[in-house]
């Protein structure tokens, strides 16, 4: 068949006389009037940027949306990124800048989607933050030491401050849960907010909210949580105005329903940010090295550094010093039992990261 002719004068061909197309560069404008802010909240594709001048908007407030630029590629911004936009940075209605430059993250915290997924499925979560507040119920829903521990790895990993607060100290005693953790330097603090009283969750003040109060101040702080803990009663509290939606423990289940649906960074009275995370019941730290979720664990630290070379403290490794330290008769019953607490929530942890660094042979049959 003979192949049609289509002559220059079909509006489908593009003639440019004596031009050829011009290649793509590589060069991206360097942007030197970028205007410098920080991520508060991401809601399909758009970006809500506090800059750090406010009075380049035109209500003072600094808030301003805007879009990613192409240039930017695929890469993930998350609340907490630093970040250079230029365009409109008015803050008016339907008006956006366009974010062309993301700065080198300070910190990292990371999660993965679940335990003993592939390495390289880990989901960055926030950026640039001093403090992971791990915030847990003391009861109505009962604590779980084994997902504290989970936030402690990933905190040491994202190389953030962990900070444990315990709610609802009118309803059951700390002191056994603190007994886990003070041995760590893993500070502490109890409030006694219940996510169950909206009045309660109004005032500014409130049995322990003070002490939450000054041990963040100043720094940027993210709040996580499995649900039902309180984390947005507390964060209700020490901001006024922030309006987070608070709700009940399921009183057939024991755990609580999701509210918060998505992140957002608010600014603290006095200076310093708080940023609320959707509540979870997993957090997963397959993407931590095993190496690393040793760092998460400081008593059990020392300990290992008795093992044989090469250990790699799994349950029935010959030699290895966490069971020695388990089975010591000198402690008494109580600290046996919370030795070995300690050490299966390591492995338990160590387990999903074992498998990552080498999928071919399960941490089931590795003696």
């Amino acid at each position: 068949m003979a192949r049609r002719d289509i002559g220059t004068d079909d509006p489908r061909v593009r003639v440019r006389p004596g031009k050829r197309s011009r290649p793509r560069t590589k060069q991206r404008p360097a942007h030197a009037d970028a205007v410098p802010g920080m991520v508060t909240r991401i809601d399909r594709g758009h970006y809500r940027i506090r800059l750090e001048d406010p009075a380049l908007t035109t209500d003072g407030s600094g808030d301003i949306t805007a879009m990613k630029a192409r240039e930017l590629g695929r890469g993930k911004v998350v609340v907490g990124d630093r970040v250079a936009v230029v365009g409109d940075t008015s803050g008016r209605k339907d008006t956006l800048a366009r974010m062309v430059r993301v700065d080198e993250r300070r910190t990292l915290l990371r999660r993965s989607a679940e335990d003993g997924d592939a390495a390289g499925t880990e989901r960055p979560v926030v950026a640039n933050a001093d403090l992971l507040v791990i915030v847990t119920a003391l009861a109505d829903p009962e604590p779980r030491p084994r997902m504290i521990d989970r936030y402690l790895v990933a905190a040491y990993d994202a190389g953030m401050e962990p900070l444990l607060v315990l709610t609802k100290a009118d309803l059951a005693d700390a002191a056994p849960l603190l007994a886990l953790y003070e041995p760590l330097g893993v500070r502490s603090v109890s409030t006694r907010l219940d996510p169950s009283s909206r009045a309660e969750a109004s005032r500014a003040g409130g049995d322990g909210v003070e002490a939450v109060r000054a041990l963040i101040g100043g720094r940027t702080s993210v709040f996580v949580g499995h649900s039902g803990v309180g984390k947005s009663t507390l964060i209700n509290a020490l901001v006024p105005g922030a309006d987070r939606v608070t709700g009940e423990v399921n009183v057939v289940t024991g755990r609580g329903r999701h509210t918060s649906t998505n992140l957002q960074a608010l600014e603290l009275p006095g200076g310093g940010w708080v940023i609320d995370t959707p509540g979870v019941r997993s957090f997963g730290v397959a993407h931590v090295s095993s190496a690393d979720v040793l760092r998460g664990f400081p008593d059990l630290t020392e300990v290992a550094e008795d093992c044989p070379r090469g250990c790699t403290h799994e349950a029935g490794v010959i030699e290895c010093a966490l069971d020695e330290w388990v089975a010591d008769a000198a402690p008494e019953p109580a600290e046996r039992e919370r030795r070995r607490a300690r050490v299966d929530s390591f492995r338990r942890l160590l387990a999903p990261a074992l498998e990552a660094e080498d999928p071919t042979t399960p941490t089931a049959h590795r003696r």
